[in-house]
């Protein structure tokens, strides 16, 4: 389905990165990275980097370095490491400028009931990663996948992300991983995002990233296709999403313990 894709079959898959694309230099050094362990690991794995940041609480907040700077840098760790790489879309009209960098077109969970939005990616003919609502069932996502499918493209994914709880929490519930699968279609866990803690009064999403490693434990156990985890090499300095993300020297030893867990559940 993923272009470029290597270990295709052998594990689960790896969407990783940055959460915004800072700079040519820092990508460069992500992607390395994780390219070397999940080589080592054979996982296989796609580079994820949001080109910009459209949905932020404060007009303030950084939103990206510029649009075709950023996606013309995502386009340079794919022909520069020979993997596939993921953006967001926010619009219509972006749909056919980002396929033209990447591999995947990623559809924000705030967005995924948009369908103007949802016939623009799957008219591209690139994969299509659809991440669910907050506010949605696991169950009204066969709606978006249709969107998709009816438009002729099959490459469809679909992304858990967390179900909010309250005004300032999200919670997972893993139910709703095999009512996904039931669409045919290869289901993501997002494991940083769902750890997230929005609408705090300063402005800026908290986390709880301590808990990274439970929350993707739990999702390989029943059965997630891939996981999806933001990682930086110091996320306090992160200009996106920081308090959410994952240590990038941190990275290696938790797919290493995520990998054993898989083949504990296949061999039963």
């Amino acid at each position: 389905m993923i272009p470029k894709l290597r270990f295709q079959g052998e594990n689960f898959l790896l969407l990783a990165g940055p959460c915004v694309i800072e700079g040519e230099e820092m990508a460069f050094e992500i992607a390395e990275k994780i390219l070397s362990i999940t080589e080592k690991l054979h996982i296989p794995f796609v580079f994820k980097g949001s080109y910009r940041k459209a949905n932020r609480s404060r007009i303030d907040s950084f939103q990206g370095i510029g649009d075709e700077k950023a996606l013309s840098i995502l386009k340079a760790v794919g022909e520069k490491f020979n993997i596939p790489t993921v953006t967001d879309i926010h619009s219509a009209a972006e749909a056919a400028l980002a396929a033209q960098y990447v591999d995947v077109l990623q559809i924000p969970a705030f967005l995924c009931r948009q369908t103007d939005l949802l016939i623009a990616a799957a008219e591209t003919g690139k994969v299509v990663n659809i991440k669910k609502g907050q506010f949605l069932s696991a169950e009204a996502m066969q709606f978006a996948v249709n969107k998709v499918k009816d438009c002729g493209n099959e490459k469809v994914m679909l992304t858990e992300r967390g179900t909010t709880f309250g005004y300032q929490d999200l919670v997972v519930d893993y139910r709703g991983i095999p009512v996904m699968k039931a669409n045919n279609c290869p289901v993501i866990m997002d494991i940083t995002h769902s750890l997230q803690q929005p609408n705090q009064s300063s402005g800026v999403t908290g986390g709880k990233p301590e808990l990274i490693e439970t929350i993707a434990r739990a999702a390989i156990a029943v059965g997630a296709d891939g996981i999806f985890i933001e990682t930086h090499p110091n996320p306090a300095v992160a200009k996106s999403d920081g308090a959410n993300m994952l240590q990038l020297d941190l990275l290696e030893g938790l797919l290493t313990k995520l990998v054993k867990l898989k083949q504990t559940v296949d061999s039963l």
